[in-house]
């Protein structure tokens, strides 16, 4: 893998749900405190990364009470040796809104390293990163938020071929992600078989994405929206992310039989 890629499924992971419906207010969060998702991302036949997502509480930020979510990513096996990468992604979310207030990322690929601050005046649309500031206008995320703030979302009257978007920071501007949902089909995973609903979220091609590349993502189709799988063409070969393990959810997760 090179230096992207591990960065790139962790965007996959998170934000890949986050455009399923307009950015409306949640009524109740869908998750809870302690709750743990564990994912492997496979390349070709072979365990290239892992992946997880957990749930804590988190400081008050101007007296806000938060939700501090962390999203791990890592080498395995082989590539471990090869080519390390370390790389964590958090995010502090306010509990009745989700909107984040501040974002943080520490990613070591190799000898690259990468860290930078993200802190969001909602009331104000200023975005102030590492980098400069940024000026917004509605509802922004950082990667993170942007997928937990989506679980709650109604999408009970998507239709196939629905196209939404939402928009996120990351690195140095605020970019869109658009995604058409596809589908319901049954996954397959480690932790049991699950309906799922199905995304197509649009990618960019260039040093990663062959230009011909597709994303598709299956989520649970339960109170949960729990990323179940993912797959990405790129220039050489291909990732899967698949579910390995999830714990502390806020609804039973109920496979089917």
């Amino acid at each position: 893998m090179n230096k992207y890629i591990l960065t790139v499924i962790l965007i996959i992971l998170c934000v890949g749900f986050s455009s399923a419906q307009e950015t409306k207010d949640v009524n109740e969060p869908v998750f809870k405190t302690g709750e743990q998702l564990s994912y492997k991302f496979k390349y070709g036949f072979f365990t290239g990364a892992e992946g997880n997502l957990r749930v804590e509480d988190g400081d008050k930020i101007d007296g806000h009470p938060t939700y501090h979510i962390i999203a791990d990513g890592k080498t395995a096996g082989t590539f471990d040796v090869f080519y390390k990468v370390r790389n964590r992604y958090e995010s502090y979310v306010d509990r009745t809104t989700l909107l984040p207030y501040l974002y943080t990322e520490n990613r070591r690929e190799g000898s690259w390293k990468h860290t930078d601050k993200v802190q969001f005046d909602h009331e104000t649309g200023k975005i102030t990163a590492a980098k400069g500031g940024y000026q917004s206008k509605g509802k922004v995320f950082d990667f993170v938020s942007a997928y937990y703030f989506a679980r709650g979302l109604d999408i009970s009257k998507i239709k196939v071929g629905d196209k939404f978007e939402i928009p996120y920071f990351l690195d140095d501007g605020i970019y869109t992600l658009s995604i058409t949902y596809v589908g319901k089909e049954v996954v397959n995973s480690v932790i049991g078989k699950f309906n799922c609903l199905k995304f197509n979220p649009t990618i960019i091609a260039g040093r990663i994405f062959k230009k011909d590349s597709k994303l598709y993502l299956w989520i649970t189709d339960d109170n949960n929206r729990i990323p179940v799988k993912a797959n990405v063409g790129l220039i050489v070969g291909s990732v899967t992310m698949e579910l390995t393990a999830a714990k502390g959810l806020k609804y039973p997760l109920n496979p089917i039989k």
